[in-house]
């Protein structure tokens, strides 16, 4: 009786540390888990030695970003591209529209606007000093 008492809470105890194993996160090596947990050798040595739950244990799916850690295969740094293109599309017109990441605005011809067949411009006074320093009057925007 006193043997079985003692099996049932051997048992418990292994379930909540078999929990606390598969909740483990690797932010401390495996080494310092068991010198945080000296009660839980024995089981340790148990679980290791019963080769279906090892192999169970090993088979775990990993998610790709803490695979990644676990290998020290980082992705490479890719360097910031600043401007993209994106396809674009309008009436039977096809191309690729230049995006950019920073502040800045998009100029384009009048005679292209009418072409694409666009909504119609406002007029304005504003004048804009382009990057190479020369200042330009739009006749319309949108």
């Amino acid at each position: 009786m006193l043997k079985q008492k003692q099996q049932e809470k051997d048992d418990i105890q292994i379930q909540k540390f078999w929990n606390m194993f598969k909740q483990l996160h690797l932010n401390i090596s495996l080494a310092e888990a068991l010198v945080l947990m000296p009660k839980y050798q024995k089981m340790l040595k148990a679980l290791l030695s019963n080769k279906e739950k090892l192999w169970e244990l090993a088979n775990t799916p990993l998610i790709e970003n803490f695979s990644a850690v676990i290998l020290k295969k980082l992705p490479e740094k890719l360097r910031d591209p600043q401007k993209f293109l994106i396809p674009c599309g309008f009436s039977e017109l096809k191309c690729k529209a230049l995006a950019d990441l920073g502040a800045s605005i998009n100029l384009m011809p009048l005679s292209v606007w009418k072409k694409l067949g666009l909504p119609d411009l406002f007029p304005t006074q504003m004048t804009l000093e382009l990057a190479n320093r020369a200042i330009c009057t739009p006749d319309e925007i949108a």
